[in-house]
C-alpha cells in the first residue's frame, strides 16, 4: 500500500539524518531538504506532511509557508523551532501551521504529530477528490437542466418549476430525472448534501 511522505526542510545535516533514521525505523517513506528552495524545485505534490525548520539559509519558514500558499501546496506544516525562535514559530502557526515543536523534542510527541498531520492530509485530499468529482457532474448539465436543479434544491413542486419556466409538467420531470442521473444523487436530500458540501468546500 501507497504511503505519504514525509517531507523534511531542515539545513541542519544531523537533524536531517536523526528525523530520517527515526521516520524510516517507523515506516515512514521520508524526503530531506536543506533549504526551501531545493524543497520548491523538487516538490512534487505527492501527499504527505512537512516538517519546517523556522531558521533557514536564503528563504525562511515562514517565507517557505507563504510561498506554498500562493502555490497552492497544501501539506500540513509542523514547525521544528530552537529555543530562541519561539515566536517565530508562534507565528508560522498563525500562517497555518500545524502546530510546533521546540528542539529537543521527544520522539513519540513527534510521531503523534505526524499521525495528525496525515490524516488532515488525507481528509484534505479526499475532499477535493469528491468536490471535483461533484462539480464535473454539475458541469455535465445543460443550462436548463441547472435551472431546474437550482430550483429543485429549494424544495419546489415540478409543477411551480413548470409554470416559472412556461414548460410542460412533463417536460420538468424529464429535466429532474436527468439531473438526478447525472449527479448520481439517490434522493433529493442528497443532491443537496452534495451541492452544500460543494459550496463549503
Amino acid at each position: 500500500m501507497y504511503k505519504p511522505t514525509i517531507f523534511i526542510v531542515d539545513d541542519d545535516q544531523a537533524m536531517r539524518d536523526s528525523l530520517s533514521w527515526l521516520l524510516e525505523t517507523t515506516g515512514h517513506p521520508v524526503k530531506t531538504y536543506s533549504s526551501a528552495q531545493e524543497f520548491l524545485q523538487q516538490y512534487d505534490h505527492s501527499p504527505g506532511c512537512m516538517l519546517l525548520d523556522v531558521r533557514l539559509p536564503g528563504m525562511s519558514g515562514l517565507q517557505l509557508q507563504q510561498k506554498m500558499r500562493a502555490e497552492n501546496i497544501s501539506l500540513p506544516v509542523i514547525i521544528i523551532s530552537g529555543h530562541g525562535d519561539v515566536p517565530m514559530a508562534v507565528k508560522a502557526m498563525q500562517q497555518g501551521a500545524l502546530t510546533f515543536l521546540e528542539k529537543p523534542f521527544r520522539d513519540q510527541e513527534l510521531l503523534d504529530n505526524i499521525q495528525i498531520a496525515l490524516e488532515k492530509d488525507e481528509l484534505k485530499r479526499n475532499r477535493e477528490a469528491e468536490s471535483a468529482k461533484v462539480l464535473s457532474r454539475v458541469e455535465s448539465l445543460t443550462p436548463r437542466e441547472k435551472e431546474v436543479m437550482d430550483i429543485m434544491i429549494q424544495g419546489k413542486p415540478s409543477r411551480e418549476i413548470a409554470e416559472y419556466y412556461g414548460i410542460s409538467v412533463k417536460t420538468v420531470e424529464v429535466h429532474r430525472a436527468r439531473v438526478m442521473e447525472k449527479m448520481q444523487a439517490g434522493s433529493l436530500p442528497e443532491l443537496v448534501r452534495m451541492l452544500l458540501a460543494l459550496e463549503a468546500y
